[in-house]
């Protein structure tokens, strides 16, 4: 049929089940951060991906926070996801969880383990347990530890939990094979002692569950259906499974796991751990610096939730890992911006022109559209007078060819104003341009004078500099210098890092932006797209570029 939507495969999957009836139809998923960091865009595709499978299948989705490791978690992190989702426009409800709610019962199920001789406690150190497991061509050998009875592994467990040992002392770990082709289930460990305050439990615990432990018994209590995970976990489902053997589900189910593509962007960093570095050092100013790409940095660097939910759309849901253009992220938030955001005139650096032939003391109005792609926006006034401002870069005193700005001798129309020609340029004493003597065409007023239809190459964009707002211009350009995606995680990626991922600029804008508020969004003309950012104050604003108008996504398209 023609409208026919095309399913992706965990939809496919999911029909599967439907129709096999395995879940007595329900769809019930789960989104687990860890609380040790800023969620990013990666964790985006996420966050839409199991919300909006659920959504779409009339099912629930909760939020649990794998909070298995306390040395690394704090109530922050906790916060700012839970911020995070509300943000990209999803709900849990009342169905927050925490593993942390679920220790007592993991303790018990593990004790189940070791009843059922599935688990044992092994007294191996780190090193000697890697050294054990052996490798993808050699298979591991048996700890020395692990036959010991029921009874000892039970005693031994029971002392763990009580504080007996030190951290690292001892572990419990799986017992399943240690000849496994798969190195996961060569007796992985499951439980490890740590002595660390808990943000939510407090002292309460000294062994914590290991996130492959805890994680697929976090989804059985909360008899979640499809646990839907990114692809590094595929060689992990087998012990997920395993894990699951000794449940008892009150109707005999137990999830499904399910693994899909991470999202990898071109110029972006999608480690948690190296974004903790930048923080650290002082990189960036912090985890919702708009040239991280935290959800909170792309929050505030002016990404709207609509834009971000349209990206995770348009790339889909894949089983082969890729990169993903950044361009296409880039194109998503102008094209949910270009109907929406205000067009204002901002010069971002100025250089202050006097026009000699306009009047002492006059001003006058120029009618301008507030955005011509969408005339419901309607229309505002501008104030023009005998001293402006244009960008520095729109001249040039010995222009190169095809430089169709303002030159000496020659002519440029102002936007929504006048023809100006460039008489006389005016530099201090070392030479540099600090302003501009130009004339102009008195007939040619846009939309009124006699000469308003006379053609000139260029049309600059301008603001009056009797009413102009300072501002502060953050101008943000890619925190890689590079788009190869193996130096975002090469261990030397600090060596990538862009010299000039920003640079502020002291700009003048037209009057009107007084009147906007922190958040509000705007296309400066020729410019790009600006948010404005949180750390403006009644006297000082600050404004942060989200993107530039070139848009080299829908170029790409073209030559396909």
């Amino acid at each position: 049929m023609e409208n026919e939507v095309t399913k992706n495969f965990i939809e496919n999957i999911i029909d599967e089940d439907n129709e096999a009836n395995t879940y007595g139809k329900r769809v019930h998923t789960r989104f687990p951060p860890e609380p040790n960091g800023y969620l990013h865009i990666g964790h985006a595709k996420s966050i839409c991906l199991n919300f909006g499978i659920a959504q779409k299948y009339g099912g629930i989705t909760n939020l649990r926070f794998d909070d298995t490791n306390p040395s690394k978690e704090n109530v922050e992190y906790v916060n700012s996801i839970k911020k995070d989702v509300e943000w990209l426009g999803f709900t849990w409800d009342d169905r927050c969880f925490y593993t942390s709610n679920y220790f007592d019962q993991l303790y018990a199920y593990a004790v189940k383990l070791i009843t059922c001789g599935k688990a044992y406690v092994d007294d191996l150190t780190g090193d000697q347990i890697k050294e054990y497991r052996g490798t993808f061509n050699e298979p591991g050998k048996e700890s020395p530890y692990r036959n010991r009875t029921v009874e000892e592994n039970l005693a031994l467990f029971q002392e763990m939990k009580d504080g007996k040992y030190a951290d690292g002392e001892k572990v419990l770990r799986a017992k399943i094979d240690m000849a496994s082709p798969n190195i996961n289930m060569r007796d992985p460990v499951i439980y490890r002692i740590l002595h660390a305050t808990h943000h939510r439990t407090g002292d309460t615990w000294c062994i914590y569950p290991m996130y492959d432990f805890a994680h697929p018994v976090s989804d059985a209590i909360e008899r979640i259906t499809h646990s839907i995970c990114t692809l590094e976990f595929e060689d992990h489902r087998p012990l997920y499974n395993w894990c699951l053997e000794e449940w008892d589900d009150p109707e005999g189910q137990v999830p499904r796991q399910i693994e899909f593509a991470r999202l990898n962007v071109t110029n972006l960093i999608m480690s948690k751990r190296k974004l903790r570095v930048l923080v650290e050092k002082g990189i960036v100013s912090g985890w919702d610096d708009p040239r991280m790409p935290t959800i909170a940095g792309i929050r505030r660097r002016g990404y709207t939730p609509e834009s971000i939910r349209d990206f995770c759309e348009r790339i889909g849901v894949a089983k082969a890992d890729s990169t993903i253009d950044i361009s296409l992220l880039e194109y998503c938030i102008r094209q949910d911006l270009k109907l929406k955001a205000p067009r204002l005139m901002t010069v971002i650096d100025p250089i202050k022109v006097v026009i000699t032939n306009y009047p002492d003391g006059q001003s006058e109005q120029c009618l301008a559209d507030n955005n011509q792609e969408n005339e419901a926006m309607g229309t505002r006034m501008m104030t023009f007078s005998k001293n402006i401002y244009i960008e520095r870069n729109d001249f040039m005193e010995q222009p190169v060819k095809k430089f169709f700005r303002l030159a000496p001798d020659k002519e440029v129309r102002l936007k929504y104003a006048y023809i100006i020609k460039c008489e006389e340029v005016i530099k201090d004493s070392d030479g540099n341009i600090v302003e501009l003597h130009c004339t102009y065409d008195p007939e040619s007023k846009s939309g009124s004078g006699a000469n308003a239809n006379r053609k000139v190459k260029g049309t600059l964009h301008w603001v009056n500099a009797a009413d102009a707002v300072d501002v502060e211009t953050r101008v943000y350009d890619y925190l890689l210098q590079t788009d190869d995606g193996e130096a975002a995680d090469s261990k030397d990626f600090l060596s990538q890092i862009n010299p000039h991922s920003l640079d502020v600029y002291h700009s003048k804008a037209e009057a009107c932006l007084a009147e906007y508020a922190v958040g509000d969004k705007f296309q400066f003309l020729r410019q790009g797209y600006f948010v404005i950012d949180p750390d403006t104050t009644p006297d000082h604003m600050v404004v942060n570029r989200i993107v530039g108008l070139r848009d080299t996504w829908a170029k790409m398209q073209k030559k396909k």
